[in-house]
């Protein structure tokens, strides 16, 4: 989660932290329950979320796929961080922007020994370069 405070577009109503939360678990339970609907096999579950106006694009990082999905006695998921991006309708990118935050997330987070996983991400590093990233759209 990024401070309640960050803001990359003019025009969204701001969220409180209680809000972000009830998202936040709205999302996970939908994953959840979406991973599990392919006739045909394992799945990551959504991926996008369309409205009427937008999209909500959902990157689901490697540590919350399945290990050894052949294997059904040792085959588990674990938790994983998802990352979610609202786009408009007409957003092309979004894939590469989020992987392009998951690859920041991983430099400037998950390298602090002061960051505890599952908390909301306190860094001006990483606020700073994704803020870069989405005001510049590379």
């Amino acid at each position: 989660m990024i401070s309640d405070s960050t803001q990359y577009s003019d025009g969204l109503a701001p969220l409180t932290s209680n809000e972000y939360l009830v998202l936040a678990g709205t999302l996970h339970g939908i994953h959840a329950i979406t991973s599990r609907l392919s006739p045909t096999g394992p799945s990551s579950g959504v991926q996008v979320i369309e409205g009427e106006t937008f999209k909500m694009n959902v990157l689901l990082t490697p540590t919350g796929k399945k290990l050894f999905p052949t294997l059904t006695y040792i085959s588990r998921s674990l938790p994983g961080t998802k990352f979610v991006l609202l786009t408009s309708l007409g957003e092309k990118t979004a894939d590469t922007i989020l992987q392009k935050v998951y690859d920041i997330y991983s430099d400037a987070v998950m390298k602090n020994p002061f960051h505890t996983p599952e908390m909301p991400i306190r860094s001006e590093v990483f606020d700073s370069r994704v803020g870069s990233l989405i005001g510049t759209g590379q």
